[in-house]
C-alpha cells in the first residue's frame, strides 16, 4: 500500500506546479476537441519522462515504460501520445 501513497504525494506535489488544476478540486478539465492542438504538451511529455524515469528500476525499466507510454519518437519522430 505504501507505493499508492507514494505515488499520489507524487502526483499531489507535481500537480501544484500546473497551477490552473487546483480550482477545480484537482480535477483537470475536460479537453476541447479542437484537433488542431496537440493533446498532451510537450511540458507535459518532459515532466512524464522524468517521473517515469524516477520510477523505474533500471535502464531496461525505464525504456520499456517510455514506450509502452507512447513517450519515445515513432519511426516519423512524432511521439505517438501526441497525435
Amino acid at each position: 500500500m505504501s507505493g499508492s501513497l507514494e505515488v499520489r504525494q507524487f502526483l499531489l506535489r507535481y500537480e501544484g506546479d500546473a497551477g490552473n488544476a487546483s480550482a477545480n478540486g484537482g480535477v483537470p478539465a475536460q479537453r476541447s476537441g479542437n484537433a488542431d492542438s496537440p493533446r498532451i504538451s510537450d511540458d507535459q511529455v518532459r515532466r512524464a519522462r522524468l517521473a517515469v524515469a524516477q520510477g523505474a528500476t533500471g535502464v531496461d525499466d525505464c525504456a520499456e515504460l517510455l514506450e509502452m507510454l507512447g513517450l519515445t519518437p515513432d519511426e516519423e519522430g512524432r511521439l505517438p501520445v501526441q497525435r
